[in-house]
């Protein structure tokens, strides 16, 4: 379509001026006359999303990389973002530096959905630039994911509160608030332990940074909070 045409070339000439991290952000809104690629256009837009990627990015950098060292940073310099349709009811998948939006999730979105369009791309924009070794868990991964959306004050309402959690490695919200117990022992904790990760994982990174073996700090978290 024409529109389309003219959207995308829009889109390049936004990227190419994000000149500080030399990064360029795509967005594509593969669905702009379903309920949510109209709701996506109208209250969150292109500009705005192209904007927060580079903002997201920079605010990733300095979580992960303390010592401002480009060599530890997961290598990437082009993000490409989809407004799309995803089966099971996900809100979004990331792969490599692709991530695609549901399309549904931004239609039944309740309240502000440019606030929880964002939230949703700290978590997604994470997993573009955090170290993922094939051993790490699932939920650790996915915990520092939401532990940026935390450190971003885009946390959603609802989730985890401190000393939720049946497990360390529960993932999400239940691991980002373990992650913050273990920041408040060690300042640069996560930026390590991501560092650590860079080729492999191994659960004596939390010995090597804290001291102690994780299943002994998660129990003293769940102390610190009485459950």
């Amino acid at each position: 379509m024409p529109n389309s045409h003219v959207q995308c070339t829009l889109i390049l000439l936004v990227a190419l001026l994000q000149g500080a991290l030399s990064f360029t952000y795509n967005v594509t809104n593969v669905l702009p006359n379903t309920p949510g690629g109209i709701r996506f256009d109208k209250e969150i837009g292109v500009d705005y999303s192209i904007q927060e990627m580079g903002t997201i990015n920079q605010f990733i950098y300095k979580l992960f990389d303390q010592e401002n060292n480009p060599g530890d940073r997961r290598p990437q310099d082009f993000v490409q973002l989809y407004i799309d349709v995803h089966a099971a009811d996900a809100t979004a998948v990331t792969l490599g530096n692709t991530i695609n939006m549901s399309s549904i999730f931004i239609q039944d979105y309740e309240g502000d959905v440019k606030w929880g369009f964002t939230s949703i791309l700290y978590h997604e924009m994470t997993h573009v630039f955090q170290w993922l070794p094939n051993d790490a868990p699932d939920g650790l991964e996915e915990g520092i994911a939401d532990y940026t959306m935390l450190k971003a004050n885009y946390f959603p309402p609802g989730l985890a509160k401190p000393g939720d959690g049946d497990s360390w490695d529960q993932g999400y919200d239940v691991t980002a608030r373990f992650l913050e117990y273990c920041e408040s022992l060690l300042e640069t904790f996560v930026a390590q332990l991501n560092k650590k990760m860079k080729d492999s994982y191994n659960d004596s990174y939390f010995v090597d940074l804290l001291g102690k073996p994780v299943d002994t700090l998660w129990k003293e978290y769940k102390q610190k909070y009485h459950h």
